[in-house]
């Protein structure tokens, strides 16, 4: 069986994520005796043995819907954003602090990877209801990565998972120092807790809960963890997926 949690492990709340999982562990009565972190996401989401594991919106609904099943959906009690729902934090450089999105059209946009929610398709829809495009895409591998890259000049905007940029004020303030946040998206689902077909998703969510409960608040305070709700397919289903970056830069190539 595998067993992981890979969307917020710094090392910093490596030993939340441990813990958690030690208690769902011993709420279930089965599975792996320690996450797995050194497996290819893919692979570990589409596992026949998968037990648990967290993936982003829009994964589940473009690619994974209808060979895993949905367990739950993690509160981290966001500003702004309902009961099971997060978003994404626009930023930019510190020196432009008071801007309008609209000011970035045609600009550098640094995004972690085309198949992610708060970094590319919250960006896109946000961007669409103001009939902007960058002019430019960064593909940086990470949220903290796509910071960076604002921070140092190698872009000029990115949209950060909300979670990961309070993360990033708690544990990097010299790199957030540098840079302002801009505005909020829309909430949407936030990033859903998976398990194998023919697994029972129920269960599991309510060890995941019990075990929540059971969790030192130290550990819980780390993972910004308030609850687990039940959330649906349909949730998720619902947001709508934009164009991925190969699309949107040939419609720049053909200008717009």
């Amino acid at each position: 069986m595998i067993a992981l949690l890979p969307m917020y492990d710094r090392p910093e709340l490596q030993p939340a994520n441990d813990a958690f999982w030690q208690a769902i562990r011993a709420e279930l009565g089965r599975g792996p005796e320690h996450l797995s972190r050194d497996l290819d996401l893919w692979q570990a989401w589409r596992a026949p043995d998968l037990l648990l594991a967290q993936t982003c919106g829009l994964p589940y609904r473009a690619r994974l819907y209808g060979d895993v099943e949905l367990v739950g959906t993690p509160d981290y009690g966001l500003p702004g954003c309902p009961e099971g729902h997060y978003n994404s934090v626009v930023v930019a450089p510190a020196a432009r602090k008071g801007a309008r999105l609209a000011e970035f059209a045609g600009s550098r946009f640094a995004y972690n990877d085309p198949v992610s929610q708060s970094g590319w398709a919250a960006a896109m829809m946000r961007m669409r209801s103001e009939d902007i495009l960058p002019g430019e895409l960064v593909e940086t591998g990470s949220h903290q990565a796509s910071a960076v890259a604002v921070a140092e000049g190698r872009a000029d905007f990115a949209t950060l998972d909300a979670l990961t940029y309070q993360m990033l004020c708690d544990y990097e303030p010299d790199l957030m120092a540098q840079l302002c946040e801009l505005e909020r998206t829309e909430p949407t689902p936030a990033l859903p807790f998976i398990t194998a077909l023919g697994e029972d998703a129920a269960a599991i969510l309510a060890a995941m809960q019990q075990a929540l409960e059971t969790l030192p608040e130290e550990h819980r305070t780390r993972l910004h963890l308030r609850k687990i709700v039940p959330l649906t397919p349909s949730d998720y289903l619902a947001i709508p997926t934009p164009p991925g970056p190969t699309l949107v830069m040939d419609r720049l190539a053909r200008g717009r």
